[in-house]
């Protein structure tokens, strides 16, 4: 029971991510900067990127001593969104008067990224 949970919460962290990563696209191709979502920057990193952030470590410490290939790859996934995430947003330029830190997003996908290769080693 508790790998399905687990199974689940990793899989919402990636539909977050995905949701999040959609919306910004659209709000940058927008002359307006608004997205198909009604938030601003703060809301949807909070809304969306706060809790697909926490997710996966969630699940990874619900499912701690489950043996599961495919949890640890679903973490992989998550980490690996953000990291894309985070590359994207060091490549474009931040808009005037917004100071963005990269490390805020790699520091938990790099976190990610070991949970699911451990997930994955131990299985």
């Amino acid at each position: 029971m508790a790998l399905k949970a687990a199974m689940v919460l990793a899989g919402i962290s990636i539909v977050l991510l995905v949701l999040y990563g959609a919306d910004v696209a659209v709000s940058m191709s927008n002359s307006d900067n608004e997205g198909f979502l009604p938030l601003d920057d703060m809301q949807r990193g909070m809304g969306l990127g706060g809790p697909a952030i926490l997710l996966p470590i969630v699940a990874f410490f619900i499912a701690l001593k489950e043996k599961s290939k495919g949890l640890g790859g679903l973490i992989i996934v998550s980490g690996i969104l953000i990291i894309i995430g985070g590359l994207a947003m060091v490549g474009t330029p931040a808009p005037e008067g917004v100071e963005r830190n990269p490390i805020m997003l790699f520091a938990p996908a790099i976190i990610q990224l070991a949970l699911g290769a451990i997930k994955i080693v131990k299985s």
